[in-house]
């Protein structure tokens, strides 16, 4: 990388695991490596380490479904048994088709980054490790290198920069209120007895993390040929937890899935997107994406359901796979979907619309920069509600405890309307206001309450490194309008995410920062920002649709590795 070979790579997680990974492969090989994490762990990152979880906690992975890392996770087991649970005691008895327990996937990841980083060092990469070290800004200085600093004061400089912060989980509420959580974690915050109604806001896995984490403190799950009774601790006779969501759909839960849909395969080619571009007004539709990469596999997979569908747009698409749900009662719809999801387990077939749309989903990410602003903005409207469903993916031991909370009468789900909100209460907890399904308008009071709708993103003025901000090196995710009179009609409605640019362009501002093919940051003029490079989730979440998961860690750090390849060239990066 020119005058200094330095790469850092600020967060030492999954995504700095899999960025890693790639630089080998890749042979982009600097002379010094540098990685911060402000915890005392790398790999794990905050999912799968104690800042994300407890032994109740399972992940929406099993072995068969992770990327390829230096050794696969049942050789890992074979080597290391993880004593606290039985099924991963011994691997001979290993079922890699079971979703694995977060911590123990968390000392997978970090064991699989040790043995990483010991190949770079048998490369001749100079690694150096900063544990326990948070970076409070970088400056991209007059000498085209990158400045940074770090919470204890110490100075380092570097060629480039991989953004791999992670989670982002900022407290706005807690500590201030008595009550008010702003997120489930760390689990460990929460600590003996709850003899009152709790308010969880959300549904999603973050939810269902709050969920587990209380059911444990406050009564016994008790197993019984595969199904589970919950008893309530004495201490906790009064407890209970209402789930509030303006949707009121519960996860979907895991099934058999057939081959490994999360590949390149499967993404539109840098190539052929730009390609369709140029025959396209320079856009990607978002219908050509739904065609090519959902309702022509399924045609595939399955020729009678797609002849059912293949006629509907998106929007008559989602209609009728959310007709169902809003009819049923949540429950019920969760104890039907689980018995056909196990089923496709019990007899290893797949529910093939529900694959595809998973696949679907992971394969938007990387036209959708390309989309116009009207395609974005219908995709979050229409289709992103039934995605966040599908993908989910929940565990089937999650589902039984938390049937069981409800046959215990534990648990309920509220759903709410747009114009619901939380307030604190002036002694403790807070008061929800909501309009119930009935139209009664309401205001109830608990004691404790956890806002857990999950990862939000992080838009530009709260990126945490001022030196990138203010010395231009990023900037905000913007997509142009097609049609400018579609731009002057949402301006004129008064939506603020809306920038118009003479003279008479039209612009929607997406969530978090800009970045291009191969997540690097763009600054104000939309110029990619020489050697920074973004893998920071919460940061990309606008022009990423689907950004989670260690697939997609894999994926985007392929790309980041060639994309150095290729502006450096790999001899000029060995020492």
């Amino acid at each position: 990388m020119k005058k200094n070979d330095t790469i850092a790579i600020i967060g030492g997680g999954p995504a700095a695991l899999f960025a890693v990974k790639h630089l080998i492969s890749e042979q982009v090989l600097p002379n010094q490596l540098y990685i911060f994490e402000k915890s005392n762990r790398l790999g794990a990152g905050m999912p799968y380490s104690e800042r994300g979880a407890c032994h109740e906690h399972v992940a929406n992975v099993s072995a068969n479904e992770l990327p390829h890392l230096p050794e696969t996770f049942s050789e890992y087991i074979t080597r290391k048994p993880y004593s606290e649970d039985p099924d991963f005691s011994d691997y001979r008895n290993l079922n890699e088709f079971q979703v694995i327990p977060r911590l123990l996937l968390g000392n997978y990841l970090e064991e699989q980054f040790r043995l990483l980083l010991k190949q770079a060092r048998k490369l001749g990469v100079e690694v150096k490790i900063h544990k326990e070290t948070a970076v409070t800004d970088i400056h991209k200085k007059d000498d085209h290198l990158f400045h940074i600093t770090t919470e204890k004061g110490d100075a380092f400089i570097c060629s480039g920069i991989i953004l791999c912060t992670g989670h982002h989980w900022p407290k706005k509420n807690e500590e201030k209120v008595k009550g008010w959580f702003d997120s489930p974690y760390p689990p460990s915050k929460f600590t003996g007895h709850t003899n009152y109604a709790v308010a969880i806001r959300g549904t999603s896995l973050t939810a269902v993390d709050a969920v587990k984490t209380l059911a444990r403190l406050n009564g016994t799950f008790t197993k019984n040929n595969n199904e589970y009774t919950y008893t309530l601790h004495e201490e906790s006779r009064n407890f209970s937890m209402t789930l509030f969501s303006k949707r009121g759909y519960l996860p979907a839960l895991r099934f058999h899935s057939e081959g490994s849909p999360y590949s390149e395969g499967w993404i539109m080619s840098q190539d052929e997107i730009y390609e369709y571009k140029q025959k396209n007004g320079g856009f990607v539709d978002l219908d050509y994406i739904f065609d090519r990469n959902f309702k022509k596999p399924l045609q595939k997979k399955h020729g009678k359901f797609y002849n059912e569908i293949r006629d509907l747009s998106i929007e008559e698409f989602v209609e009728k796979m959310l007709s169902l749900r809003d009819e049923l009662d949540s429950f019920e719809l969760f104890k039907a979907e689980y018995s056909e999801a196990q089923k496709s387990i019990e007899r290893h077939q797949t529910i093939a619309w529900k694959e595809m749309l998973a696949a679907f989903s992971y394969a938007i990410n990387y036209p959708a920069k390309h989309f116009s602003a009207e395609d974005m903005m219908r995709m979050r409207k229409t289709l992103l509600p039934l995605i966040s469903v599908i993908i989910a993916s929940l565990p089937q031991s999650s589902y039984r405890e938390i049937i069981a909370l409800y046959n215990a009468g534990i648990i309920d789900l509220i759903s709410v309307d747009d114009e619901s909100y939380v307030e604190p209460d002036a002694d403790e907890g807070i008061i929800y206001h909501y309009s119930d399904e009935t139209g009664n308008k309401k205001s109830e009071h608990y004691r404790l309450y956890i806002d857990a709708i999950g990862q939000q993103p992080v838009q530009f003025n709260d990126i945490p490194f001022e030196g990138l901000r203010d010395g231009g090196s990023i900037s905000s995710g913007y997509l142009k309008f097609r049609d400018k009179n579609k731009g002057a009609e949402a301006l004129e409605e008064g939506n603020s995410h809306i920038l118009k640019v003479e003279p008479d362009y039209f612009y929607l501002r997406v969530d978090g920062l800009n970045i291009n093919d191969h997540f690097q940051a763009l600054d104000y003029y939309g110029e990619a920002t020489e050697n920074l490079y973004i893998m920071a989730v919460p940061y990309i979440a606008g022009l990423n649709p689907d950004y989670s998961g260690l697939d997609f860690c894999d994926t985007a750090g392929k790309r980041v590795a060639l994309s150095i390849k290729q502006t450096f060239g790999a001899d000029q990066l060995v020492s």
